[in-house]
């Protein structure tokens, strides 16, 4: 079985998409967590994101595998876990200026495919349920108001980076988010088929809930 979660950073699909594989029993593939570690690669590599011509010639060189450890998901770039160090501000906009190289999304989007194919999956991103996995059991399209999501991801950073600044956080999420619905290959959209599910006032429970719920009543 195929479940797409797709929505906009910061609306807590991640969240959802582990806490129903988890209740589902299936496997979760963090697919935003791939494009954080391939943009954490070529920053490590001194090759910006945003610079496709040398993405594309450091891209053949790209190794990396999904492992699960403890029903966590781990990245393995060159057999290294880079898990640890892909969630800061810079990483994030990094993931979204790699995002919009075709080589490289169809790159990533053939292993995430592969995975779905063997297993029953809970997978979330901006194209999954209109590109990736377009034939999904079950698709979702969360969401939340700008600042709602600033003030998530705000409380997520305080404790690493002190200086973290919400109105400087939301600005960056509204950047964000056009960059990724106006991107030309395969942008961030709501399938047609996809149930939209609005979080600004719900909290996480009801949110995993109502999603793990629609699933539930109708396998």
């Amino acid at each position: 079985m195929k479940i797409a979660i797709d929505g906009p950073a910061g609306a807590g699909k991640s969240t959802v998409a582990k806490a129903v594989a988890r209740k589902m029993k299936f496997n979760y593939l963090d697919t935003g967590a791939m494009y954080r570690a391939a943009a954490y690669a070529m920053i490590e590599r001194g090759i910006e994101p945003s610079d496709r011509e040398k993405v594309l010639s450091a891209l053949p060189g790209l190794s990396m595998k999904i492992v699960y450890k403890g029903g966590s998901q781990k990245v393995l770039i060159d057999g290294r876990d880079v898990t640890p160090y892909i969630r800061t501000p810079q990483i994030s906009k990094g993931a979204s200026d790699i995002a919009v190289i075709p080589e490289l999304r169809l790159k990533l989007v053939d292993l995430q495919r592969e995975v779905a194919n063997e297993y029953d999956v809970v997978m979330d991103g901006r194209d999954i349920g209109t590109y990736v996995l377009p034939d999904a059991d079950f698709k979702f399209f969360i969401t939340a108001s700008p600042r709602e999501r600033a003030k998530r991801r705000y409380l997520e950073l305080k404790e690493t980076v002190p200086d973290a600044d919400i109105d400087q956080i939301e600005r960056d999420i509204i950047a964000r988010d056009k960059t990724d619905s106006t991107r030309e290959f395969a942008p961030l959209r709501q399938a047609e088929d996809a149930v939209l599910v609005d979080t600004t006032d719900l909290n996480r429970e009801q949110v995993i809930e109502l999603v793990s719920g629609m699933i539930s009543g109708a396998v």
